[in-house]
């Protein structure tokens, strides 16, 4: 697969255009792409056009496939959305919620040996594995939204869409989940995009990025050739400098706001 495209993306309601006709990508495939913006530029809003939940009137192909003629069940066999606002937790173990979530991507009567050991092993990685035996409904946000990824992960997508997968997240589980969606989008060659805030975040973590400004894409490419203080100043309103620090490695620094 080439990646993923999205043409005449319009997303309005009522009266308010929150997206107009917008054209993205390619995205593409084995990389990390992360939807940037000030707060209500329309990243959470093309995400769920690009899953197809938002009526938008958009062309979105992965590769040769024609997503957006698909019914959503189909459509959900290549493509996971996983949410900011996760559903209300039930009185489920972890791990079965997990292994729920596998078998709802397989077909009926193809569900595999060990997929007990697969969702151990997804829990593993993520860091939660400790969490395998709780309820769904004993559990934090942050632990939520692991296991959350972890549902989607073993569902084994093309495509992987998270909307701001660390709001609720530490310091340390903010990093250790980027580094594992990468990891994982490389060697399954999957298209993830993320929509995230954290420039900071997305300079070291994406591979590619789209800008977004008042419905409109204000540019998009690599990383460090889109986050520049031009940019910043155009979309965000404030004085800021991309440095590189002692490691080599870019980081935004603000002096003020307009």
């Amino acid at each position: 697969m080439s990646g993923l495209t999205a043409t005449h993306v319009t997303v309005r309601y009522g009266r308010r255009t929150v997206l107009d006709d917008l054209s993205v990508g390619p995205l593409p495939a084995g990389a990390v792409s992360a939807l940037l913006g000030p707060n209500g530029s329309g990243k959470s809003t093309l995400l769920r056009a690009l899953a197809g939940i938002e009526p938008s009137g958009a062309t979105v192909r992965f590769g040769e496939l024609e997503l957006s003629r698909m019914r959503l069940a189909a459509r959900a066999r290549h493509c996971v959305y996983l949410p900011q606002a996760l559903p209300p937790p039930v009185h489920l173990q972890v791990l079965e919620s997990v292994i729920a979530a596998r078998r709802a991507a397989a077909p009926a009567g193809d569900w595999e040996d060990d997929e007990v050991s697969e969702a151990l092993e997804v829990l593993g990685r993520l860091g939660v594995d400790e969490l395998a035996l709780r309820y769904m409904d004993e559990l934090s946000g942050g632990q939520r939204q692991l296991v959350g990824l972890a549902q989607a992960l073993v569902r084994q997508p093309e495509i992987l869409l998270l909307d701001e997968p660390l709001s609720a997240l530490d310091l340390h589980h903010q990093f250790a989940v980027m580094k594992f969606v990468r990891q994982e989008t490389r060697a399954r060659g999957m298209v993830t995009v993320v929509v995230l805030h954290d420039l900071n975040i997305a300079l070291q973590q994406a591979d590619h990025v789209v800008m977004l400004r008042r419905g409109r894409i204000e540019g998009a490419g690599d990383a460090r050739e889109v986050i520049t203080t031009p940019m910043l100043h155009q979309v965000y309103g404030v004085r800021a400098r991309v440095e590189t620090c002692s490691r080599g490695r870019p980081h935004v620094v603000v002096d003020g706001v307009d």
